[in-house]
């Protein structure tokens, strides 16, 4: 039997979510997911073109990790990823993902425990969604139309 298992782009920032997952991973913890890291210094430094093309590429979805509030390393970086989140998930649903296929996580080095759990959660909540590629067609859309809407795109 074929069991559908959900691509996960993560963007972890360097200072807190990333060390939470390379320790759950040298804890052994479960992960069922087919999950590609993305280090970034910063979730705030996460452009919301980088989210769409990660669509584009065939994830089914994409969680962006930081710092809890007041503890980044950059200051205010956490801050501006979390308002860029909600201007980045309109537009998401206005292109047909659904909201599930976008996540903002907070996620301190300490917590390798909470990165698997939401992980976890995420894939089992993208299992039940299905393959984003087989929810999302638009056939009048080309490769090339797609660049021209990540250039001209107002988050930059």
């Amino acid at each position: 039997m074929n069991v559908f298992e959900p691509r996960i782009i993560t963007f972890l920032c360097n200072w807190c979510t990333y060390v939470a997952a390379d320790a759950a991973g040298v804890s052994r913890l479960t992960q069922k997911t087919n999950t590609r890291v993305v280090r970034v210094f910063c979730s705030g430094m996460v452009d919301p073109s980088y989210v769409i093309k990660a669509f584009a590429e065939g994830a089914d979805g994409v969680l962006v990790g930081g710092c809890h509030p007041g503890d980044c390393h950059y200051i205010a970086g956490n801050m501006k990823a979390w308002r860029r989140s909600f201007l980045l998930k309109k537009l998401l649903n206005e292109l047909g993902v659904e909201d599930e296929r976008f996540r903002l996580e907070w996620i301190a080095a300490s917590e390798p425990h909470k990165y698997a759990k939401v992980v976890n959660e995420m894939s089992e909540g993208l299992r039940s969604l299905g393959s984003f590629r087989s929810s999302y067609s638009c056939p009048s859309q080309t490769p090339r139309d797609h660049e021209k809407a990540v250039q001209s795109s107002p988050f930059s």
